[in-house]
């Protein structure tokens, strides 16, 4: 047997482990996966599926780290696993499908501090976020963006009469979508959802089996999920320009003509410019309800602020009114009970929609002091 032999035949027993086929401690495994990275190395420097499989492998090792809590680890390794990938990847599509997973893999471990625990944004309004990421979290976003982005360029490049790459392309574009989101960038981030919708719808239609259709099911609502999400953060001429673009599914027209409306454009000019009926808009603003958060916080004499007690701190639905109808509603109640500090107290008041979030996202911001009689933004 070749050494070259030899090796493949370790790497088809690690994949026997790593699919779950044959069992192995976990000592065992992380032996296993060692020498075989060991033993691809030099074969690697001048055989392209060697090379391929090499950055394969690292690619398994990143994993492995990142899942164990070690980021640092998981970024090193992927970093070296993709000088490989990317050494191989002209030579077969195979070997350019696992660069351009390895380079989503490394966007998303680099953008990671940039989302929750639930994998939303922590700083969806970009540069304007009152509490926004640190300079080395946006330069690590960025580089994940762009990696993003070539590996939407590299699935791109691969025969799309092949369901498999046209499934790559729509997954890579959702993984774009969400580094944009978490930049900041929401019409972006929208319109490459929008596009990586009509992938999975299409590839629904093509008749696939009951496992690609359930993943380009579930790809799917993670979408839908995501765009009910990030039209909350789209300015007015946003979401005409996404409409103009044919980017704003008919199924979210009812939420943009609301978000339209919590911003104070009237019914006629959001008809006008989606380019829908006056009826239709008006409908629509009728039946859609929308969930308006609220926080009220007095200072005191220690300069600190604290939140007050429900009614002025909560939320309810509300249909057919601008932020700032509501905002109005609750700056009077306020002002006529108990709980004002007076003329000579300082107060604001803060209304979102849907939740509480960075104030910069707040749909209404007011404060109110001795010194500003009619407000002033908070």
């Amino acid at each position: 047997m070749t050494q070259r032999e030899a090796v493949l035949r370790l790497d088809e027993q690690w994949a026997r482990v790593r699919s779950g086929a044959a069992h192995a401690e976990p000592g065992e495994s992380d032996r296993l996966l060692a020498e075989l990275i060991g033993a691809l190395r030099e074969p690697a420097r001048t055989d392209a599926e060697c090379a391929a499989r090499l950055g394969l492998r690292l690619g398994d090792l990143a994993a492995r780290r990142f899942a164990a809590g070690d980021r640092a680890g998981a970024l090193s390794a992927i970093e070296e696993a993709l000088r490989h990938a990317q050494q191989a990847a002209g030579h077969a599509p195979e070997y350019a499908r696992w660069y351009a997973r390895g380079l989503i893999n490394q966007g998303v471990w680099l953008s990671w501090p940039l989302s929750d625990d639930a994998r939303l944004p922590r700083h969806p309004l970009g540069t304007v976020a009152e509490s926004g990421p640190t300079p080395m979290e946006r330069a690590a976003g960025e580089r994940a963006r762009d990696l993003t982005r070539a590996a939407v360029e590299v699935w791109a490049s691969l025969d799309q009469h092949d369901p498999v790459n046209r499934r790559g392309l729509a997954q890579a574009k959702v993984f774009l979508g969400d580094r944009l989101a978490e930049l900041g960038f929401a019409e972006d981030a929208v319109a490459w959802a929008v596009d990586a919708e009509a992938g999975f719808r299409r590839l629904l239609l093509a008749a696939p089996g009951a496992e690609e259709a359930q993943e380009a099911e579930e790809a799917l609502d993670h979408i839908g999920r995501q765009l009910e999400l990030r039209l909350r953060f789209l300015s007015f001429d946003s979401l005409v320009s996404l409409r103009a673009g044919g980017l704003l599914p008919e199924r979210l027209l009812p939420q943009a003509v609301v978000a339209a409306r919590i911003q104070g454009v009237a019914a006629p000019d959001i008809a006008a410019r989606l380019g829908l009926g006056t009826e239709q808009v008006g409908t629509m603003l009728e039946v859609t309800p929308w969930l308006a958060v609220w926080r009220v916080e007095v200072r005191g004499a220690d300069g600190l602020w604290t939140v007050q007690e429900r009614p002025w701190h909560g939320s309810t639905e509300v249909r057919d009114r601008t932020a700032e109808d509501v905002a109005a509603e609750l700056v009077r109640g306020f002002m006529d009970s108990p709980d004002y500090p007076g003329d000579s107290g300082l107060w604001r008041i803060r209304l979102w929609w849907h939740e509480e979030g960075d104030p910069a996202g707040a749909r209404f911001r007011l404060v109110i002091g001795p010194d500003s009689a009619a407000g002033t933004p908070s």
